[in-house]
């Protein structure tokens, strides 16, 4: 009895490693090709040897995969067994599928972007181009993890069986099921839609909640803007679909500024005009496009002087208004004084009333320096009393 028992294992080895051996060693033969040819196609930068590089990899577990399944097959072992690494094959091929849909997808976005450098001075069309690749991608790589990770799980009995029960009850399923998705297809459809209409795009300029940013990430569920004082404000896709918001590099990114003055009704409106040319002339920021001094509005006090100024982006306008202010000023302050706003006032009244209370008062030396009249005002009274 033991001889047979003897004679039957070495028989159901030999067939395992006949088999299997001749598999792995196959497998493991493409694998090292495949990898040696990864590391060739590195070397390269056009979109094909991205491709190709990012296909290689995973055929290189892929390709050991499908011959070890057919080496199975030929493997002396029984049906349950069988099925089993069937099963666990075809779970591993369709990873290995998937992770390569996922490469080829990231090759051909990364190939894109970088033949759209945005490091220049108008990178409009490069902004736009960047939205739409990364936007895009993102959605069809999720829907490939979607998509190869319902094959996976329909492979599996029991998943099928509550497939089948939810086809069968498909009215309330789809309802509690769109009820439940709706945030999620929400950000889906919007994703399209800003990777389609592009009502904003990467390095935008934009004006969200009342705070001024720039669109520093854009993903498949929600956008990044990062605020002019290194905050991250992170807004869902669908909130720039549904709400109105300030896009301020929509068509160029070349903005108007304006300072605004009160000065007197003496101020010389001619001189001031020359100034902020010249002002604007000396200053890089300044585009060349506007430099205009209007008086926008008076009250009984002073007059409202606009400076109107150009420059090529939001930044540089924040910047070239604070200049052309302070430079202003500095230069009313030294040539012509009395442009400065000023309060008239004129005191009348009984001088005679005035002498108790005035007489009362302690004696207040007289400083050259003060500031607020109030010397000046006391020597009268002391000589009038």
């Amino acid at each position: 009895m033991p001889e047979p028992a003897t004679s039957v294992d070495w028989n159901t080895l030999g067939g395992y490693a006949l088999w299997l051996g001749g598999a792995l060693l196959l497998g493991l033969l493409v694998h090292l090709v495949l990898r040696r040819l990864a590391r060739r196609f590195g070397r390269r930068e056009s979109t094909r040897a991205r491709v190709a590089q990012a296909v290689i990899l995973p055929l290189a577990f892929a390709l050991p995969l499908l011959v070890v399944s057919g080496a199975v097959q030929a493997v002396p072992m029984d049906g349950r067994h069988l099925l089993l690494w069937n099963h666990v094959l075809r779970v591993a091929l369709f990873a290995c599928v998937t992770w390569a849909l996922l490469r080829v997808v990231g090759a051909v976005e990364a190939s894109i972007l970088r033949r759209n450098p945005m490091e220049i001075a108008d990178n409009l069309h490069a902004r736009r181009i960047h939205t739409q690749t990364r936007v895009l991608g993102r959605v069809t790589q999720g829907a490939i993890i979607l998509l190869g990770a319902s094959l996976a799980l329909m492979t599996f009995p029991a998943v099928r069986q509550v497939g089948a029960t939810l086809l069968a009850s498909a009215g309330l399923a789809g309802l509690v099921a769109g009820i439940a998705a709706r945030p999620v297809f929400g950000n889906l459809i919007a994703g399209l839609q800003i990777a389609l209409a592009q009502p904003i795009r990467l390095d935008d300029v934009v004006i969200v909640e009342g705070e001024w940013g720039r669109v520093e990430e854009i993903t498949g569920t929600y956008v990044v803007v990062r605020i002019w004082d290194e905050r991250r404000m992170v807004v869902p896709l669908a909130w720039f679909i549904e709400n109105p918001f300030e896009n301020w590099t929509r068509r160029s990114a070349q903005m108007l500024g304006t300072a605004f003055l009160w000065l007197d009704y003496r101020t010389p409106m001619d001189e001031v005009r020359a100034e902020l040319e010249r002002i604007c002339r000396s200053d890089p920021r300044w585009d060349g496009r506007v430099c205009i001094a209007q008086v926008t509005e008076t009250d009984r006090h002073a007059m409202q002087v606009r400076l109107l100024v150009s420059a090529r982006d939001s930044g540089a306008a924040f910047d070239l208004r604070c200049a052309v202010r302070e430079r202003m000023i500095d230069f009313l302050a030294s040539r012509h004084p009395h442009a400065l706003p000023r309060l008239r006032a004129q005191v009348e009244g009984d001088a005679g009333a005035d002498r108790p209370r005035q007489a009362s008062r302690p004696e207040i030396p007289d400083s050259p320096h003060a500031e607020d009249g109030s010397a000046s005002q006391a020597g009268p009274a002391r000589s009038a009393a």
